[in-house]
């Protein structure tokens, strides 16, 4: 059933939009300088976790033969399941970016950066929509991290395998992690934040962007789990490879194994257990020959004739939603993608919407996800 009672979300969003406050920050590079009230029909989450796996669709990943059942049962009956989310573009690299900026596709975004290139920017359009070809976006374009940042509210991505923190090749050089190694799975593509410069050329990016080894020292305690945690598990551990190089099987099964050490570790942290949210999707479905479908109204953008190499989108996901203010075993059938949870994200941070994050009419998450009635 959708959990979504329009009317009531429609109502308590007027009402915040009328009783928002709105402050100034020191903002960060490219930032809004402006923090805003979340709205009414946010609850007071104050840490979120969100972890995505690799070329899954819906039916793959949450149907009856899943290869994955910690995920498809076990945490599917701890949360609510957005039956229709969907990915914003094929292939991974754009879908990433879309989650942490709502920046839309280009050409070698679209290849998945295999040259780690400067973006050679045009102009702006709105919304925010950096306008040119290339991956590595200059400091002027704004991002999640720049926000929170400029807001004072902590921000790490944790990426397994990457050891060094910050890695990233050379700039206009070939990305050699494409093709997984054995001892180092680590995937630059799977990493959003190494696609902006004002996040690779600060001196902090060390203490943000750090080895998924981090994370367990990190949870010990709420003060030192960051306001957002974004989780990247290696090429064979989010599913995208399948045999892994090392000899595992890669796919659901190793996703399935990977979550099973570390959800647990999220669920049980003193942060989680306070005030937390974790969200589970995937960057794009299967392939863009079996699922290029989109959602919410997106279109072309500046720089791309489709955001998708064979369609509108990236495919449809799914994508699972687990905090004290979701109801277990419950479903949404409210249209989302990687810009709704962006925008989501702003409002629960309360920042000003990026990019296509700012879409006239996009769904953000409302009380269809935020169900077991704490209103």
């Amino acid at each position: 059933m959708n959990r979504r009672s329009r009317p009531v979300r429609l109502l308590a969003a007027a009402a915040a939009t009328a009783l928002a406050a709105i402050t100034l920050t020191a903002a960060g590079p490219g930032a809004d300088a402006t923090t805003i009230a979340r709205p009414a029909y946010v609850p007071a989450i104050r840490h979120v976790f969100v972890i995505n796996i690799e070329n899954k669709g819906y039916d793959t990943t949450w149907g009856p033969t899943s290869a994955a059942p910690y995920l498809s049962q076990t945490l599917r009956g701890q949360g609510v399941l957005l039956n229709s989310y969907y990915g914003t573009a094929h292939n991974s690299q754009p879908n990433y970016v879309a989650q942490i900026s709502g920046q839309g596709p280009n050409p070698q975004m679209q290849g998945d950066c295999q040259l780690y290139s400067q973006f050679v920017q045009a102009g702006t359009v709105a919304p925010d929509q950096a306008v040119g070809n290339g991956c590595v976006f200059p400091s002027t374009v704004a991002s999640l991290p720049t926000q929170l940042s400029g807001a004072g509210i902590s921000w790490k991505g944790y990426m397994e395998d990457m050891g060094t923190p910050c890695r990233h090749p050379a700039l206009n050089t070939q990305d050699t992690t494409q093709t997984a190694k054995v001892g180092d799975q680590y995937a630059v593509r799977h990493d959003p934040f190494m696609y902006f410069s004002a996040i690779t050329g600060s001196p902090s990016c060390a203490q943000h962007v750090v080895d998924l080894s981090n994370l367990t020292t990190d949870l010990a305690s709420a003060s030192t789990t960051p306001a957002l945690s974004y989780i990247t598990p290696n090429l064979c551990d989010d599913g995208h490879d399948s045999p892994c190089v090392d000899g595992r099987p890669g796919g659901l099964a190793s996703v399935d194994t990977w979550l099973r050490v570390w959800v647990p570790k999220i669920l049980d942290s003193p942060a989680y257990r306070t005030d937390g949210m974790l969200v589970i999707t995937a960057d794009e479905a299967d392939s863009p020959q079996s699922d290029a479908s989109a959602c919410c109204g997106e279109g072309p953008g500046p720089n791309s004739p489709l955001p998708g190499i064979a369609g509108l989108g990236g495919g449809r996901t799914g994508a699972l939603v687990l905090s004290h203010w979701t109801s277990g075993n419950t479903w949404s059938t409210t249209p989302y993608n990687h810009y709704s949870l962006l925008a989501s994200l702003e409002e629960i941070f309360g920042l000003p919407y990026l990019g296509y994050a700012r879409t006239a009419g996009l769904d953000r998450f409302g009380l269809d996800v935020y169900n077991n009635g704490w209103k």
